[in-house]
């Protein structure tokens, strides 16, 4: 088991660096979004609570902006 893990974590680390990137990304462009599909509380809570899944920032890029 300890060796698969160390086989894991070279690809792992990457994909969390990913992760947290496309979550930080995804709050600070709501919170520069005046308007937003929903409350932006819960966009904030989805995107924070899914931060691993890469989830919640995909689903707000996708569904939550609205277009200006």
């Amino acid at each position: 088991m300890n060796e698969m893990l160390q086989k894991l974590i070279p690809v792992l680390i990457p994909l969390a660096v990913i992760a947290i990137g496309v979550a930080v990304a995804a709050l600070l462009d709501l919170r520069k979004q005046t308007a937003t599909r929903g409350p932006k509380w819960m966009w904030a809570v989805f995107i924070c609570v899914t931060i691993t899944s890469f989830i919640g920032p995909l689903f707000y890029f996708a569904i939550g902006r609205k277009e200006e």
